[in-house]
């Protein structure tokens, strides 16, 4: 095992390779929320938050913008072009599903 290998094992939450972030575009999943967690704009810090039962998440950059995205009915890779197309200087096809697939890590999204 090399030193790579050993950090990445030990971190609880490793980012998937760009690979997995192409197999991810190409799944047909429609994020959504949970049931238990909420979507807010705290308008006094101007962020988005993750509202948990036990916690609330400070989502910072464009995660608002891409969880908001996650309605159920539009899958990874619609709304990965939808991104693409507001964003184009982005790298949003290679870190949009990869984050994606940390929130359903999570149990945020289903």
């Amino acid at each position: 095992m090399s030193a790579q290998d050993a950090v990445r094992d030990a971190e609880p939450y490793a980012v998937p390779d760009r690979h997995a972030a192409r197999d991810a575009v190409r799944d047909p999943w429609r994020p959504a929320l949970t049931r238990s967690v909420l979507l807010r704009h705290d308008r006094v810090r101007g962020v988005d938050l993750l509202v948990l039962p036990e916690r609330v998440v400070v989502l910072r950059g464009a995660a608002g913008s891409i969880v908001a995205r996650c309605d159920g009915e539009r899958e990874v890779a619609g709304i990965v072009a939808e991104l693409a197309r507001l964003h184009p200087d982005a790298p949003v096809a290679e870190e949009v599903p990869v984050f994606l697939e940390r929130l359903r890590a999570e149990g945020w999204l289903r």
